[in-house]
């Protein structure tokens, strides 16, 4: 009889993209090249400078060894400083602590939260590697609907609702992953007054807040008040902002004491995030903060690009668009979102991922990363789509 493993983890799906990368490796590029919005990767590479900083990093003996758990101080200190400087409040050094990018920022963050029987609120369509995440940890998920009409902004009502006594935090995702939609301060700021009125924490994962659109430069105001320290945890991810998603960094910002708490999960996890990538992103935090807003505006024009070939495929609709992504209705009622993605890659090379895999009552969209390629692959998009069907 061979012995069991953890059915947290057997149970659940097998990770997404490789499914949706195999669908695209079926194309026979008889309509041109693929056009590739499925994984929200960097569509450009990162900048000569930076490449440079990174190979001598690499090379230096110094990184080859361990380094402190929390991060080395430099990269620290720069994020904390970045932080201050675009949110109008005070972070410090000692309130950071560098991933081994977002996605285990998140799951040290839910491990530190809660435990297995707790409960934790999460807007739905969410991110699967969240829900993957709540699942495997045995947390319950409380989906918090974030419906087409309100622009997938969630209700501060309908969250406080679902809190009961086993709900220990709630998460927001903006700009979100899958619908691009951008949550405004305000909604940000009742969620976190909120949440320390009813004792649950309050996580934001901002990874893509380096890709706002044109004329919004500041997410909220939370960093402003010192009490945040109270509540709030806020998640970020290096890879998109500086196009090196293989280095794997990403950022925790809490109140210094759970920063240090956190330190236990994470010693257990890494160690420590890789030091090469570590040494040259200190230095590129300020350095390359104008090569950074020109990786914006170039989102940004991707971004409009995207809406202007739709116009070329009628019955398709933008529910929502924003920092990278857009969230497309299609116009096939009934048929599942997995085989509208399947046939889209297979028949018209163009990959992009079904709703459904962003969770139940999703199979109506189409999560698209805007972001990915050159505004100019995007132009034959819409004759793609145009007379389609799966």
């Amino acid at each position: 009889m061979s012995p069991a493993i953890n059915p947290l983890v057997r149970d659940l799906a097998s990770p997404h993209i490789p499914e949706a990368q195999g669908w695209a490796r079926a194309y026979d590029g008889a309509m041109g090249p693929l056009i590739n919005l499925s994984q929200a990767v960097p569509g450009s590479p990162p900048p000569p400078e930076l490449l440079e900083r990174l190979a001598a990093a690499a090379g230096a003996p110094e990184t080859a060894r361990y380094g402190a758990i929390e991060g080395d101080e430099p990269l620290r200190e720069a994020y904390a400083a970045d932080v201050s400087r675009l949110y109008g409040g005070r972070v410090d050094t000692g309130d950071v602590s560098i991933t081994t990018g977002c996605n285990q920022a998140f799951f040290a963050a839910m491990m530190l939260l809660a435990r297995a029987g707790d409960a934790v609120i999460l807007p739905q369509p969410w991110y699967f590697n969240h829900q993957m995440t709540l699942d495997m940890l045995g947390l319950e998920i409380r989906g918090l609907p974030c419906l087409p009409e309100r622009g997938f902004v969630p209700d501060v009502g309908e969250a406080e609702a679902l809190i009961d006594e086993r709900v220990r935090a709630l998460v927001l995702v903006t700009p979100n992953n899958p619908t691009g939609a951008v949550y405004p301060p305000g909604v940000i700021e009742a969620f976190a007054a909120m949440c320390r009125r009813r004792g649950i924490w309050l996580v934001v994962d901002e990874t893509y807040r380096d890709f706002m659109p044109a004329g919004v430069n500041r997410a909220h105001g939370l960093f402003a008040d010192e009490g945040w320290r109270e509540g709030v945890i806020q998640l970020y991810s290096f890879s998109k902002a500086y196009a090196i998603p293989g280095h794997r960094l990403g950022a925790l910002v809490a109140d210094a004491p759970i920063v240090a708490q956190l330190a236990k999960i994470m010693d257990s996890l890494q160690i420590c995030a890789p030091r090469a990538g570590q040494t040259a992103v200190a230095w590129a935090v300020e350095a390359l903060r104008g090569w950074r807003e020109d990786n914006r505006l170039e989102i940004n024009r991707r971004s409009h690009a995207f809406q202007d070939a739709m116009a070329d495929a009628p019955g398709w609709r933008i529910d929502s668009i924003g920092a990278y992504f857009a969230y497309l209705r299609h116009p096939f009622d009934g048929v599942p979102a997995t085989a509208v993605a399947r046939a889209l890659a297979e028949r018209r090379g163009v990959s992009c991922l079904p709703g459904s895999y962003f969770g139940p009552g999703q199979d109506t969209h189409l999560r698209i990363a805007v972001a990915n390629v050159a505004a100019e692959a995007l132009e034959p998009l819409g004759q793609r789509l145009a007379g389609f069907t799966p």
